[in-house]
This record gives structure tokens, sequence and C-alpha cells, in this order.
């Protein structure tokens, strides 16, 4: 069951990184950015997830149970802070290069450079 979810970030990762290599649209590679940090973080907290584990509170006569790690919930927080404030700096790039040039297109830019 867990290699299933493994597979399938994995494939969420190919997909946002297929965006970012392939297309043209610097509106699309954002959202292909953002794909590949969803994936990294759904990951992260997959790895840090124990299969019928408690929750991280530690009571009074329970010594015998597994835990779920709340390390890795906690860097997967730290990582959607960091992914939300790229992606509103590179908005904000792509905004001012779209005042300047009137196109999102990275191929246009290049050639209008200048």
């Amino acid at each position: 069951m867990p290699y299933a979810i493994y597979s399938m970030c994995f494939l969420l990762f190919l997909t946002g990184l297929y965006c970012v290599a392939v297309k043209k649209n610097l509106i699309k590679i954002a959202i292909g950015i953002a794909i590949m940090g969803h994936a990294i973080n759904l990951f992260i907290v997959l790895v840090g997830y124990k299969w019928g584990a408690h929750a991280p509170v530690i009571k009074e006569g329970a010594s015998g149970w597994q835990y779920v790690d709340p390390l890795a919930e906690a860097m997967a927080i730290i990582c959607i802070i960091i992914g939300l404030v790229t992606l509103v700096v590179f908005s904000t790039i792509s905004m001012r290069l779209y005042e300047k040039y009137k196109t999102f297109d990275i191929t246009e830019i290049k050639r209008l450079k200048g």
C-alpha cells in the first residue's frame, strides 16, 4: 500500500518537472514549481507516517505504543512557507516582465531583450 502512494508522489513530481522543463509560459512554469513543491511535501509527510501508529501525545501507561514522527510534519510546514515565498517572488518577477515585454512567453522575452 505505501509503495503505491510513494509512486504517486513521484508521478506528481514528474508532472511538475515536465511543466518546468517543457513549457515556455512563465505562469505554467510557476504552476510546475508549485506542483513539485507539493509532491515533495507529501513525500516528507508520508515518510514520517507509521501505519497503525498513534498521535505523538504521550500518555501515562502507554509505553508500548508506536508514535507518528512529528518532525516530518514540521519540516513540511516549513517547506510550504518557503514554497509560498518562492512562488510570490517568481510571480512578482513575472508580472514585472509582463509589464515590460507584454508577454509571458520566454522565447519572446529573449528575442525582445533590450
